[in-house]
């Protein structure tokens, strides 16, 4: 059940209204990574969810998405509105101006409709979770950016206190996954190959046009890795079997393929 309040969440003021920057504050309200569809996304996963504790977590942020719909969507309003009678105003969108009078709809900053398509829902939810932290990450600096071209006080107040919810939510997002209990790279049911799932392949090799080298971390070296250097170039040997694979992974039967030297 949904109950609106007449107050919005965190209060709203523009002392100097730029059309330019209401444009751009539609990314946050029916952007790939604006509030509208971290609110459908975190809903839906909510309803998905059998864990009762973690749909509880999702329900509750999902709602305070809706929270943050409307504050956006107030501040981009108080922005946009001299384009409904202002020719010089209204020439920085006219899709705004003419079409919506100045006001907001459930498009992007480049008049895109939004879409479900920027939905991550898989109905695991450890793998929802993953999503849930990364879109707040994206969202976050989403906001960092819009927060660089405005100077209006009252914007930024706005903009720092929904950018700040976003680092919350990461937290909440990231200790709920933490609290499964799960190995971190243990996704769904079928382990992946034993040797194989080790095997980190040096693709990208040599020296680049602007003296980019081949790098060694911990994530191709130490520990349980195995580095596999340009396999492009050479056949290698099934950690389980001992068959030769080509480079695409596959059994080489012979000699090598049509197209490969």
């Amino acid at each position: 059940m949904y109950h609106h309040v007449k107050q919005l969440m965190y209060t709203v003021r523009v002392d100097t209204p730029d059309p330019r920057f209401g444009n751009m504050l539609l990314e946050q309200f029916g952007g790939a990574n604006g509030e509208l569809a971290a609110a459908m996304q975190y809903s839906v996963q909510g309803i998905n969810c059998e864990d009762p504790e973690r749909k509880d977590l999702l329900m509750d942020i999902g709602t305070e998405e809706l929270s943050h719909l409307e504050i956006i969507g107030v501040l981009a309003r108080m922005h946009l509105r001299p384009s409904k009678s202002k020719r010089t105003a209204a020439e920085a969108d006219p899709l705004i101006a003419i079409v919506g009078g100045g006001g907001i709809n459930l498009y992007n900053s480049m008049g895109s409709p939004w879409t479900a398509d920027y939905l991550k829902v898989t109905g695991e939810l450890d793998v929802d979770l993953r999503n849930d932290i990364a879109a707040e990450a994206r969202a976050k600096i989403t906001y960092e950016r819009l927060m660089n071209f405005s100077d209006d006080a009252g914007t930024l107040d706005a903009l720092q206190f929904l950018m700040t919810r976003e680092i919350t939510h990461m937290k909440a997002f990231s200790l709920a996954l933490e609290s499964m209990g799960k190995p971190m790279l243990s996704i769904g049911l079928i382990p992946p190959t034993p040797g194989i799932v080790d095997q980190y392949f040096n693709d990208s090799t040599g020296e680049g046009d602007r003296g980019e080298p081949d790098v060694r971390g911990p994530w191709n070296q130490g520990g349980s890795w195995e580095f596999v250097e340009a396999p492009a170039f050479q056949a290698f040997r099934s950690p389980e079997t001992g068959e030769r694979m080509s480079a695409e992974g596959g059994k080489r039967n012979g000699g090598p393929r049509k197209g490969h030297s």
